[in-house]
């Protein structure tokens, strides 16, 4: 049911770039005009506050942005501001520790990292996360929705703890879906996903393989065999390991990723199939955009949208499909979709502040 009164929101490491649309998105959103978030660093950083639009410049000018500032995290602040929601785009061992807190606290989250999205302990290890009491956040995990709207809607209404998907595995997850559920896939010949990514995908911090002079003019493949999205794809799709190859790739673009997924039919199929297959899954689902056969969408159509665009060809034996999934990383890869979770739990239309 929607709020009786405006809701209070918080935003925990707002300074990266999925941080940046968050803000963006959050301060232009039309539910929360008159109650703009409440801005925070990480625990533990103690320079004080500064204000949000000399972090973020691009923010000057919308609503409340210019008179905001980002203050030392602080719990006994969130309780004054009678916050009722959380985001946190923290890192995944921050997540991991404040999420039990402000549940505590009487407080939802909606978390950007990782640290909640995974069920299998084996999946999980990647991120080596520890817990202070492992009991409370074995529970906790347990508890916590995988915040993909399209798979997990209903759940997302009710959650206290939604934990928002990956970039790579929503455009995987969300060209699958369909298809697995229809049972059309032969996961005998296996899924091959050869994923490609902007740089933003990432993060902020400047690496040796994400500066300029090694991404400028270049593609490279990495993290084969061992991405740590691979995960989610695996336990959302109800994959074995064996029956999925995802290669991520670095593409020299500030963002926007494109996924093509190479698949063989349990039988002969037909273009009309698979079309229906798509439409009518997605029948529901505004942010998702289903192209006609043979147009392929493309990250162009998609950078600084919140849709993920999905479309397929048929090979003329009618056996082998590819299906092409686009979306922004740092939208529908992140911040969109935590916005688009925001409102499927306060009762809102999920396309506010988004369409």
């Amino acid at each position: 049911m929607p709020s009786p009164r405006a809701l209070r929101t918080a935003v925990a490491g707002v300074s990266g770039y999925a941080g940046a649309e968050l803000a963006r998105l959050l301060l232009t959103h039309p539910r929360l005009i008159t109650t703009p978030p409440l801005f925070l660093g990480r625990m533990g950083e103690d320079t004080g506050a500064v204000a949000l639009t000399s972090l973020h410049p691009q923010l000057s000018s919308l609503p409340n942005a210019d008179n905001l500032s980002v203050a030392p995290f602080d719990w006994d602040q969130l309780q004054r501001e009678g916050i009722e929601l959380l985001f946190t785009a923290t890192p995944h061992e921050q997540a991991r520790e404040w999420a039990p807190i402000a549940l505590g606290h009487g407080i939802r989250v909606i978390d950007l990292s990782a640290a909640w999205r995974l069920q299998h302990d084996a999946n999980r290890a990647i991120y080596k996360l520890t817990d202070a009491d492992p009991t409370l956040a074995n529970s906790l995990q347990n508890e916590a929705v995988y915040g993909s709207p399209e798979l997990h809607g209903a759940q997302i209404k009710s959650a206290r703890l939604v934990a928002n998907p990956g970039c790579y595995a929503t455009s995987i997850i969300l060209a699958l879906a369909p298809l697995l559920r229809a049972n059309l896939v032969d996961l005998s010949w296996g899924i091959v996903a050869d994923a490609k990514s902007g740089v933003s995908g990432a993060g902020k911090a400047p690496t040796s393989t994400t500066h300029f002079m090694y991404a400028a003019d270049n593609l490279s493949a990495y993290s084969v065999f061992g991405h740590r999205h691979t995960g989610e794809i695996l336990e959302q799709l109800h994959l074995e390991n064996s029956q999925l190859q995802f290669t991520p790739h670095l593409l020299p673009i500030p963002r926007g990723i494109l996924s093509t997924i190479y698949i063989r039919l349990t039988s002969m199929g037909s273009i009309k199939q698979i079309q229906d297959v798509f439409d009518e899954f997605y029948i529901s689902a505004p942010m998702v955009r289903i192209r006609r056969s043979h147009m392929l969408p493309q990250i162009q159509h998609v950078v600084r949208t919140n849709f993920c665009d999905i479309g397929f060809q048929l090979s003329p034996d009618g056996k082998k499909l590819v299906i092409v999934s686009c979306l922004d990383n740092l939208l529908k890869g992140a911040s969109s979709q935590a916005v688009q979770n925001m409102n499927l739990m306060t009762g809102w239309d999920q396309t506010e502040g988004l369409i």
